[in-house]
Order: structure tokens, then C-alpha cells, then sequence
């Protein structure tokens, strides 16, 4: 009964990490002129909350173990739903910056608690089924500020809104927080979770680890650059309209979606390595639709395909963590995972973004299939590495 309610509530937690997810995009638009600011300045607020991620996932599995999972949960949707709070009543760039430094510190630590939890205590199908609720979340953000941009003509409402929806999920947290240290006494798996303080040296010198290290950098390398510059690829190369282009592109992220939705389902036939070869091979897929000189009719079902690869290799990957290497380490290795996949995030669609200023957007295919081959390299030496060191 402890086990499934607190499932529940780490439903919740997931929707509650997608909400803020994809806010700026959808608002700065509508920002940025009141603010007096040029256009390309949501970038630095992006790079201070991706900042801040990475930041906190490094160091979660200290917080972590000092704290506890439960505890961390509460405190960093509190600093989220500060922080979106302090977004709505902001009327300055600068003010914008300041509060973006809580936002991005608490979703790191929060990512990391919780899917190593997940991948402890839950089959595989949840964590599938998890990352379908965050994709719920991030597609209800835009929405609830549209509805406030169009209705009430201010962004801030829409910022305040989804504050206020954190607050609610902070208190549901606080009432239930001693859950989880009744589940933990009884889950003997979680006894081993973390024991001890574990060095970076000593992580990274961890069979397999550089290995994943590198396999979650490219995996959400290609996400994040698909979704950032699928549409501008559209316009630039297919002569499709920036509005039916950004309308086609969400497919990809429907694709996402639904993708993990049905991963959930598979991952009782297939384990969590199939799966993510699944993915790889369904990336590919859409890749070479991309890139088939047959007009525009595969444009659409190349783009969901993408979608439907990447779904389950994340979510995979992730609760394949304790299998590789271990319940004693996996919350420490599940931070400098997740610091790894932000920095990817970070990075690669601006490196892209000054690439085809040289190249134009007909290297985005080639662009997105050099890191998936990299990312199989990476993932095919891990499993090589983490099934050796068993023996």
C-alpha cells in the first residue's frame, strides 16, 4: 500500500518536473518587448537553469544521502514553485536571471532522487510510464499560458499559475514525507543505497561509467537538437511554412510521448538493452527519412519515428542503473548521469546552431546520425564493460 501511494505521488513529481520544462519557450515571445530586452536573451536564462541542473545533479547523491529522497523531493518543487513565483512578479531581466538560478538548482537534484528511487524500487515499465507523465507535464505548460496569454494578455498569470500548482504539490509532499522511510525499512533493496560518500575519482573509474557518461550526453544531444531546430530544418531546406513546421515538429514530441507510453508496455517482453537498441534503431529509421530525396511525404512519419526512438532509451538507460553497477553506487552515478545528459542539452543545439552558418540545415540529418552512432558505440562498450567485470 506504502509502495503504490508513494508511486503515485512520484507521478505527480514527474508532471511537476515537465510543467517548467518548456514555460520560456512558450512565453518569451510575449516577454521579452515588456522587458525591453532583445530576443536572443532567453538564451541566458536558459543556460543559468540548465546551469544550475547540472550543478545540482552533480552533487545530489551528497544531498541525497544526507536528507533522503523524500525530503530532497519536497525541498527542490519548493525551490521550483519559489522560483516560478518569483518569475510572475518580476518586471526585470535581471530579476528574471536571479530567479532562474533556483529554478535550474531545483529540478537537478529532484531528477536524480527520483529516478534512482524508481529504478530501485519499480519495474522498468514505470520508469517508461514516468517519463510519459513528464512529457504530460511539459505539454500542459504551454498550454496554461496560452490560456493566459490569449485571455488575460499576461504572462505573468501563466508563471503564477503553475507556481501555485508547485505549492500544492509541496504540500502533498510534506504530509507524506515520512513514506518514505516506511517504505525504506521495508525494501531491502534500498538498504545498500547509499552507505557511504563516494569520490568523483572513484566513480568515474568505475567500469562502464565513462561509457554511460558519454551515451546520455549524445542521447539528449539529439533530443534537444531535434526539438530546438527540427522546424528551422523544415523551412530552411523544405520550403515548409514556419507555422505548418511548427505544427509537424510536434510530432516529435507526440512521438516522445506516446512512445513511452507504449515503452511501458514492452519493457514486459523486452529488457531494458532491447529496448534502448529498439530506440536506436527507430532513430535511424527517421534519420534516413530525413534524408530520401521523395519530396515531403516522409517528413511527418520521419519526424515521429525520431520520437518514437528516443522514448525508451532514457528512461531505459536510467533504470538500468543499479543493474550496472551496482545499488551501492547507483544514486552517485545516477547524478553525474543526469549532470552528463544536461550538459548535452546545454551545448549541442548551439554548436549546431553555429554550424549551419557554414554548412547551412542540410547537415541536420548527418549532424543527428554522427552522435546516435556514437551513442551505440558508447552503449554496445558499456554493456561489454558491465558484463565483464561481472564474470
Amino acid at each position: 500500500m506504502i509502495s503504490t501511494l508513494l508511486l503515485v505521488i512520484i507521478y505527480l513529481s514527474f508532471i511537476s518536473l515537465g510543467l517548467p520544462d518548456s514555460l520560456l519557450g512558450s512565453a518569451w515571445p510575449s516577454m521579452y518587448g515588456g522587458l525591453n530586452v532583445p530576443l536572443h536573451y532567453a538564451g541566458y536564462i536558459s543556460m543559468i537553469i540548465a546551469a544550475g541542473t547540472v550543478i545540482s545533479s552533480f552533487f545530489s547523491e551528497r544531498i541525497i544521502r544526507r536528507l533522503g529522497t523524500g525530503i530532497v523531493t519536497a525541498l527542490s518543487v519548493l525551490m521550483t514553485a519559489a522560483a516560478l513565483l518569483g518569475f510572475s512578479f518580476s518586471s526585470a531581466f535581471p530579476l528574471l536571471c536571479l530567479w532562474a538560478v533556483p529554478l535550474g538548482l531545483g529540478a537537478g537534484s529532484v531528477d536524480a532522487a527520483l529516478n534512482n528511487y524508481v529504478a530501485l524500487h519499480y519495474k522498468a515499465r514505470h520508469m517508461s510510464w514516468l517519463h510519459c507523465f513528464w512529457g504530460i507535464g511539459a505539454s500542459m505548460g504551454p498550454i496554461i499560458m496560452s490560456f493566459f496569454l490569449i485571455n488575460k494578455n499576461s504572462w505573468n498569470l501563466g508563471y503564477r499559475t503553475i507556481g501555485l500548482i508547485q505549492c500544492c504539490l509541496v504540500t502533498v509532499l510534506l504530509i507524506t514525507i515520512s513514506l518514505w522511510g516506511k517504505n525504506k525499512s521495508q525494501n531491502n533493496n534500498e538498504k545498500n543505497e547509499t552507505p557511504k560518500g563516494i569520490l568523483f575519482k572513484e566513480l568515474i573509474h568505475t567500469a562502464g561509467v565513462k561509457q554511460i557518461l558519454i551515451a546520455f550526453f549524445c542521447y539528449c544531444s539529439i533530443e534537444s537538437t531535434v526539438g530546438l531546430w527540427g522546424s528551422s530544418f523544415l523551412v530552411m531546406e523544405k520550403n515548409i511554412s514556419p507555422e505548418i513546421a511548427a505544427q509537424w515538429i510536434s510530432l516529435f514530441f507526440i512521438g516522445i510521448t506516446s512512445g513511452r507510453f507504449i515503452s511501458g508496455f514492452l519493457t514486459i517482453k523486452l529488457n531494458n538493452r532491447q529496448m534502448v537498441r529498439l530506440g536506436q534503431g527507430l532513430i535511424a529509421c527517421g534519420i534516413i527519412a530525413l534524408m530520401l530525396p521523395v519530396g515531403r511525404i516522409l517528413l511527418l512519419p520521419g519526424f515521429f519515428t525520431i520520437g518514437l526512438g528516443c522514448a525508451p532509451i532514457y528512461p531505459s538507460l536510467l533504470h538500468e542503473t543499479p543493474k550496472n553497477f551496482g545499488s551501492e553506487k547507483s544514486q552517485a552515478i545516477m547524478g553525474i548521469q543526469m549532470a552528463s545528459a544536461y550538459i548535452g542539452t546545454t551545448f549541442i543545439p548551439p554548436l549546431f546552431g553555429q554550424i549551419t552558418k557554414y554548412f547551412r540545415f542540410i547537415v541536420f540529418p548527418l549532424f543527428i546520425g554522427g552522435i546516435l552512432i556514437l551513442n551505440i558505440i558508447m552503449v554496445e562498450l558499456l554493456n561489454k564493460k558491465v558484463d565483464k567485470n561481472k564474470m
